[in-house]
């Protein structure tokens, strides 16, 4: 009798289970979007190099490194998975650009903005690669974070930011100084050294860029606000240190962004840029500043969005839909949080935020 129950015992554990008809969890609309934002984004890669191209202007070491981080935002790594040839070529055509003084451009009129894109992308991805792949790209990362320390500005008023170029002319703005916070915030992450007082010299300068009766942020200190450079501030701050979570200039800032006429509006001035920025600025603080936020984002973005998968609209199609769409991705997956950089200190009444 005993060998008998042990013999049927087996038995059902051995016999096949009847295949799933669904999913265990059924895809959301904005999954179902992000899926078909990286189909597009997968084959519009030049095959040949694993490059990506801006609009007309050709290959770019920026849009590339926001299209790898695209997919890395949801979720694929290089190294498994259907889209791991992508990211890796797209990784590998990025290395392949550094010039020798450790640059990572190929756009000699906005090279900054090429340099802390590339870098940021390059630290976030290094713990995600083959050792030996990880080897070159952590000597990149450190390579491109001298760039970035040399390139801080050091004058009165523009002192603590960045502009287009590494040479100190033209003063600073906030919406490059913005990437190369982020990429600093990527590389400490990673190991590398970033000194504390080119930190608190960033700080510094972003908020001699607020403006005190609205909360927002202006592009360059004493000129106009915009909602894109309040986003980017935000963000800066809240990645520079627990000392400014949730600091009164953030929360002055992100009360701004979530005003009914600021939120996402499809087709204004940098869309797309601004998107990017607000969704991580108001994920950071989270709580109704991010749900409000959030709620918008989503509808704007389902609703304009090409039955290619792809963005492309406003002041910023020039840049192209390669360009459009992968920042619409990093806007969308901020809360899926596979990013380092999307990661955020948690509260416990934040956890559901």
């Amino acid at each position: 009798m005993r060998i008998f129950i042990v013999l049927f015992v087996l038995v059902v554990v051995l016999l096949p289970t009847p295949a799933r008809t669904q999913p265990l969890l059924k895809k959301t609309p904005v999954d179902e979007s992000i899926d078909k934002a990286l189909e597009f984004l997968a084959n519009t890669q030049n095959k040949t190099d694993g490059s990506w191209t801006s609009g007309r202007s050709g290959r770019s070491v920026a849009v590339t490194s926001l299209c790898v981080m695209a997919f890395l935002s949801a979720g694929h790594v290089p190294g498994e998975g259907k889209y791991a040839k992508n990211i890796e070529s797209g990784i590998r055509w990025v290395l392949s650009m550094q010039q020798p003084n450790g640059l990572l451009a190929n756009d000699g009129g906005h090279e900054m903005y090429h340099h802390g894109i590339a870098t940021l992308m390059l630290a976030e991805v290094c713990g995600m690669v083959d050792k030996e792949l990880a080897k070159e790209v952590k000597r990149a990362v450190e390579k491109g974070i001298a760039v970035i320390l040399k390139a801080q500005r050091t004058d009165e008023v523009h002192g603590g930011g960045w502009r287009y170029r590494i040479e100190h002319v033209g003063g600073s703005d906030i919406s490059v100084t913005g990437w190369q916070v982020m990429a600093l915030r990527a590389a400490r992450n990673l190991g590398c050294d970033v000194p504390a007082e080119v930190i608190d010299r960033a700080i510094a300068f972003i908020k001699r860029c607020q403006e005190t009766r609205t909360g927002a942020f202006r592009y360059m200190p004493y000129q106009f606000t915009t909602v894109p450079c309040t986003g980017t501030s935000i963000l800066a701050l809240e990645l520079c240190g627990k000392n400014e979570h949730k600091s009164p200039a953030v929360l002055a800032g992100a009360a701004y962004l979530i005003r009914n006429d600021n939120l996402p509006r499809w087709n204004s001035g940098h869309f797309f840029y601004g998107i990017y920025y607000g969704a991580q600025a108001t994920f950071q603080v989270g709580g109704n500043y991010w749900k409000t936020y959030r709620t918008r984002l989503h509808q704007v973005l389902l609703r304009n969005q090409s039955s290619t998968g792809s963005w492309l609209g406003g002041n910023e199609s020039t840049y192209g839909a390669n360009y459009c769409t992968s920042m619409a991705v990093l806007a969308l997956t901020v809360e899926y949080r596979f990013l380092p950089i999307y990661q955020r200190g948690e509260e416990p009444n934040e956890k559901d935020s």
